[in-house]
């Protein structure tokens, strides 16, 4: 399949109509070793300087956090628990916001991600949280701050989503009222959406 990256234009939008419009896009990543990609199935949105949950709660400004405060589209990668994790940033520059990418239905390379993850080929637990797909597309933290319009990691036209549901993030408990917002969105019913303990 010949994937075509969208414009910068399709980022710049409010970042929960974002973390919906990315269901049913493509994430791909081009590595030396091959091509691999899936279709978005699950997002969250984290709304900035008001969102307790968000990296830049407050308007925290660090350097982990400051790809954050630039144009929208752009790669916030960082590090939890050992594991990466991808978030495209959101709205415009000044306006922290970012939306997670938590969950991908394989489509293209499923060799190549089940030797990533050191797995059997099981497509729906290939890429089923934010740390696994990050694991299995290739992405590092060498991608934060890319353009998620240009090669060699991108976001490409998809299919059309299913129905697409709305309910609260995952793992932030400590977060406050912010834990409870249905902010996060999964296509109903796909089986390589993340299953949160």
């Amino acid at each position: 399949m010949e994937w075509m990256p969208v414009d910068q234009d399709f980022f710049r939008r409010p970042t929960l109509a974002l973390a919906r419009a990315l269901i049913g896009m493509a994430l791909v990543k081009e590595t030396p070793e091959g091509r691999a990609a899936g279709w978005i199935v699950e997002t969250e949105a984290y709304c900035g300087p008001d969102d307790r949950a968000a990296h830049s709660y407050g308007g925290r400004r660090t350097k982990r956090t400051e790809v954050m405060f630039g144009e929208p589209g752009h790669a916030y990668a960082h590090v939890m628990h050992t594991h990466c994790l991808l978030n495209i940033v959101s709205e415009q520059a000044g306006c922290p916001q970012g939306v997670l990418i938590r969950a991908l239905e394989p489509c293209e390379g499923l060799e190549l991600m089940a030797r990533r993850r050191g797995l059997g080929l099981r497509p729906h637990e290939l890429a089923s949280g934010p740390g696994k797909l990050s694991r299995a597309l290739g992405i590092t933290m060498a991608d934060y701050g890319h353009a998620m319009w240009v090669r060699p990691l991108f976001v490409a036209a998809g299919r059309e989503p299913g129905e697409i549901v709305a309910g609260p993030r995952v793992g932030i408990g400590n977060s406050g009222e912010a834990r409870d917002y249905p902010w996060r969105f999964r296509e109903a019913g796909n089986r390589n959406v993340s299953r949160p303990r």
